[in-house]
């Protein structure tokens, strides 16, 4: 049995309030015109004979047929069940006797019967139309919360790695400085498995971790490479997408040192109210062709991330300025 959850609850109030909106709305109009107490009741007996048809089906269809028969491919089931349920709800209009009434009354309650059909058929199609509209939207949700998922986890092998082969390098040159960055990477790691499960984390555990980061990997880089790395957050409780701009931070790494010539890192995250900016800028020091494994998948990565989470809501930059520098710039607002 499906859980009922808070929102649930919230949409069925919302139509119901909505139903009766519509049923009660000649019998508000009647009150507003006429001030009469007695025509105003007479008003809502006659608004709920009318239409209180149409608000049944609607709700039935909605909450039990819809769900039972027609996402199940019970079509005839469906039909059969909505045929029975439009006559048992007008059985108080079809069982009327007006044989010994003039034509024209009989015409027009004639008339009013097949427009109280009309009308229920009409909430049938709207109940049927507004499920398949939700049913369609949460299919899309998870859709996009299983891309997500999976493009997170190319990103935290991708980081473990790297970071390894850091603590690789530095094991044969300093033994003390290999066992702080292990427990660097004891951080890194925890902040991974268990703070990034949620959709959004705070900015200031986002920073920490950036930092962290930034220092592990610095244990590459030899005294031709300057490494900058400057953090402003003003409203630390601010959320963000967690590991966003992790790949980026790993690809100036791996484009921006160079062992034979001065090279340059500077890495950027600012806050502006509701606006996060994060710049990356390294010199660009493309690798031989042999040695380009990965190359460009953490790029498309965080894009497609920024499309799923922030579509409508950021501004990509990304260039290679006269200086031969590689420049990466992102606004996010949040």
């Amino acid at each position: 049995m499906k859980k009922i959850k808070t929102k649930d609850i919230w949409l069925f109030v919302a139509q119901v309030m909505l139903l009766l909106l519509i049923m009660l709305s000649p019998t508000l109009i009647n009150y507003i015109s006429s001030r009469d107490a007695e025509q105003t009741r007479q008003s809502f007996w006659i608004s709920a004979y009318w239409l209180g048809p149409m608000v049944g089906e609607y709700l039935l269809n909605f909450y039990l047929i819809i769900p039972l028969c027609w996402f199940k491919h019970r079509y005839w089931q469906f039909g059969v069940a909505n045929v029975a349920l439009i006559f048992l709800s007008n059985l108080h209009l079809i069982g009327n006797d007006i044989s010994n009434l003039p034509s024209y009354v009989q015409a027009g309650f004639s008339s009013f019967v097949f427009i109280s059909f009309l009308l229920c058929i009409m909430a049938i199609g709207a109940a049927l139309s507004i499920r398949y509209l939700m049913r369609r939207s949460e299919r899309r949700h998870k859709e996009i919360e299983a891309e997500l998922a999976w493009l997170k986890n190319q990103i935290n092998p991708h980081f473990l790695f790297n970071t390894l082969n850091n603590i690789s390098s530095l094991a044969q040159i300093d033994g003390n400085e290999t066992q702080e960055a292990i427990m660097q990477l004891s951080d890194l790691l925890r902040y991974a498995m268990y703070e990034t499960n949620k959709p959004k984390v705070r900015i200031d555990g986002e920073v920490e971790f950036m930092r962290n980061y930034i220092e592990l990997m610095k244990l590459r880089c030899n005294e031709m490479t300057t490494v900058s790395a400057q953090f402003t957050v003003t409203d630390a409780q601010k959320e963000v997408a967690p590991l966003l701009f992790i790949s980026l931070i790993e690809n100036a790494f791996k484009h921006g040192m160079n062992s034979n010539a001065p090279a340059s890192i500077d890495i950027g995250l600012k806050q502006q109210d509701d606006t996060l900016v994060f710049h990356c800028d390294n010199t660009n020091n493309p690798k031989p062709t042999k040695d380009r494994s990965g190359s460009g998948i953490g790029l498309e990565n965080t894009k497609r991330r920024l499309e799923l989470l922030y579509s409508g809501r950021y501004t990509w930059e990304q260039e290679i300025t006269p200086e031969n520098i590689y420049h990466v710039k992102i606004s996010i607002r949040l």
